[in-house]
Formats: C-alpha cells, structure tokens, sequence
C-alpha cells in the first residue's frame, strides 16, 4: 500500500459513500421539483441506505473469493447506471427506485477497505485502513457540500450527472492499479453469504464490536439528516449551498480522525473507543446548550464528526485484525449494521424532529451512545479486550 495507493482507495470509498448522501442537503428543493412533501422527500436517503445495506450483504462477501480487480470497476460501472437513472427521473417513484439501485451498487468501498488491510505492513495496518476509512466519512460531508453547490447552481439533477462522469474515471483507473492477486478457493455462493454468520458467532469480540459501531453511526445519521431541519428552519433559514457548507465543518473533525488507527497499532484501540463515545455524547449535549449559535454548532460538528470517525475506524481495525482469511465477511457485518443503524437513524429523524424538535433529537442520540457506552463497559475486559 503505497501513499498513493492509499490515497487511490480513500477516494474511491468516499465517492462510493458520497453517492448515497447527495440527496440529504437537497430533500426540500427535490420536494418542492417531484411535488412531494418533505418527509416523503426525506426518505430517499433511507431508501439509498437500506439498498446500500443490503448491497454491501449480498456483494462483499464476494471480496473473500473473487479477484477485485474486476469485481470493484464492475459494481462501479453498475453504479453509474443507477446515478444516469437518477437524474433523469421524471418522477418520485422513478428517483426513489433509482436511488434503491444505487445503494444496491456503490459497494466498492466495503471492498476496498479489507483489500487495503491485506496489502498494508503489519506494523502500518492500522494507519492505511484509517486513512481509507476516513475516505467514506469524508465522502459523506463533502458529498453535502458539493451536491449543496452543485444544486444550487445548476438544480439537484446535475449532481447526480457529475458524479456518474466521476464514478467511470474512478472505474477505470482503479481497474489498471488494484493489484491483480493470486485466486482463492472458491466458496458457493448461498455457503458464502451463511459464513457472514459464521464468522461473526466464531469471534467473540464481533458481536460487541459490531454493536458499538453501528449505534455511532446511528446517532450520526440521525443528528445530521436533523441538522437539515434545524438549518433550514428560523432562526437560520439557510439555502440548500449554505446547508452544505457545514458538511466543511465536519471535514475538520474527519480528517483529525485520519489517523487514530494508530491507536489500534500501539494496544490502545478499546480504551480509545470508549473516551470517543463519551466525546459523541458530550457533543450532542453541547448541540442542544447551543442550538441557536452558528459557532457553537462548528464546534459540536467538529467534535462529533471526530469521534463518530474515530469509532468507526476503530472498530473496523478490531474486526479486520481478528484471526483468518475472511476479513471480507466481518466488514461486511460491520458495514451493514452501520447502514442499517444510519437508515434507521435518518427515517427517525424526522419523526422526531416533528414530535420534540432539536431537544428529542440530541436527548435520543445521548440515550444511544450511552447504550453503547454500557455495552462497552460489560465487555471492555473481556471480548474486546481480545483485540486490543
């Protein structure tokens, strides 16, 4: 994995996780183009999330078998059909089902990330598999920003035409430098998918992991689809550009979080994942105190973005480092419980956000993580300990 190889990966994960969030920041200018309301609006990126989920179910696995230098540009060439069909929805259905497709598609991230594991040092494992896991963080709050100035330039269909140009440029070169691999034993198809399963029950320090990892993304997905509401709602009232700037605010906290992989490689990986989930709680507590201050929120976005990275890296690099050849299957285990713990976050935003406002929202994210706080604590000396 050389720096360049590395840098190759991240942004390849970050478009492939970009692609199932340009529509977060655009939910009521799509509204108000489709004639639909904005709830209804808001479920296109659970929609994406949950095909994105069970894509990542049905594809990844496939990373332990198969050689990935054919099987990454082919899922992103299908992901380029999906984006075209996007963008030229006529309607509602038509843009939800084609957005369903691309979440099915833009997998190559949960590939490329156990590929990047396999080709780094030992000693340089945790760095490489941070720098490419913070791609998709990444890929998630520039994906607002850009599709907030893109939208708001030429309307919410061109970012979609943008980035299907992008996704074959990416396609294309990842195809010339993904190293071509020695094949392994082949696997039936419906074994494969089982041995998900398997390899989870097989790990002690799985389940635990996987839980954690997914309630953080959980409180991620809910307080930034939220934060759309919050914006774009007196006393802020911000356009669909100014809205997707804060995903720039976010990109701070991510990129700090680029290298804390490096804990994993030095032991400390458990007792770190346990100060960044009180850090997320900590800023959820911070966002609702300052609620109405522009500063205040930056702030909180940095914090929360760190740590929510932080955790993801971490208990990615806890999965990736467990003994065996099926390191595929265990992030894919991984990355399926994060997306189903985002979609379920982001389609309880709204209803929360209708029932108790920007209180409910923070007041349910801190219940989450204090959640996953307790699993923490019951397992830190034990299962995870396993893996530090």
């Amino acid at each position: 994995m050389t720096p360049g190889r590395t840098l190759l990966f991240a942004v390849g994960t970050g478009l492939a996780v970009g692609n199932l969030y340009w529509a977060q920041p655009l939910i009521a200018q799509i509204a108000a183009s489709l004639e639909v309301s904005p709830s209804s609006a808001s479920m296109l990126v659970t929609v994406t999330q949950i095909g994105y989920a069970i894509g990542i179910f049905l594809v990844a696995p496939l990373g332990d078998v198969l050689n990935r230098r054919r099987l990454i540009p082919t899922m992103l060439a299908l992901s380029v059909v999906a984006l075209l069909g996007a963008a030229a929805a006529p309607d509602f259905s038509v843009l939800l089902a084609a957005l369903g497709g691309l979440g099915l598609t833009t997998v190559s991230g949960p590939l490329l990330a156990p590929l990047a594991s396999e080709l780094a040092a030992p000693g340089r494992r945790g760095r490489v598999v941070g720098s490419v896991a913070s791609g998709g963080l990444l890929g998630v709050l520039l994906g607002r920003t850009i599709s907030g100035a893109v939208a708001e330039a030429f309307g919410w269909r061109a970012i979609y035409l943008f980035a299907a140009v992008a996704v074959v440029v990416l396609a294309i070169v990842l195809h010339r430098l993904i190293p071509d691999l020695p094949p392994r034993h082949p696997v039936p198809y419906g074994r494969l998918l089982c041995s998900v399963f398997v390899e989870v029950r097989r790990h002690p320090a799985a389940t635990p992991t996987i839980v954690i990892s997914a309630a953080g993304f959980a409180v991620f997905s809910l307080f930034w689809t939220s934060l759309t509401f919050l914006l774009t709602a007196p006393p802020f009232s911000f356009s669909v550009a100014q809205v997707g700037l804060t995903g720039l605010a976010g990109l701070a906290g991510a990129l700090g979080a680029r290298r804390v992989g490096a804990a994993h490689d030095r032991g400390w990986s458990v007792h770190s994942t346990g100060v960044v989930l009180v850090l997320i709680a900590v800023s959820l507590i911070a966002a609702l105190l300052f609620q109405r201050s522009v500063i205040g929120l930056i702030v909180v976005i940095v914090v929360l973005d760190f740590a929510a990275q932080a955790n993801l890296v971490l208990s990615q690099m806890r999965l990736l480092a467990l003994p065996g050849s099926a390191s595929s299957r265990l992030n894919t285990a991984v990355v399926v419980a994060n997306f189903i713990g985002g979609a379920v976050g982001s389609a309880a935003a709204g209803a929360i956000w209708a029932a108790a406002g920007w209180p409910g929202v923070t007041v349910t994210g801190v219940g989450v993580i204090l959640f996953a706080l307790i699993v923490w604590i019951s397992f830190r000396h034990t299962r995870l300990a396993d893996q530090t």
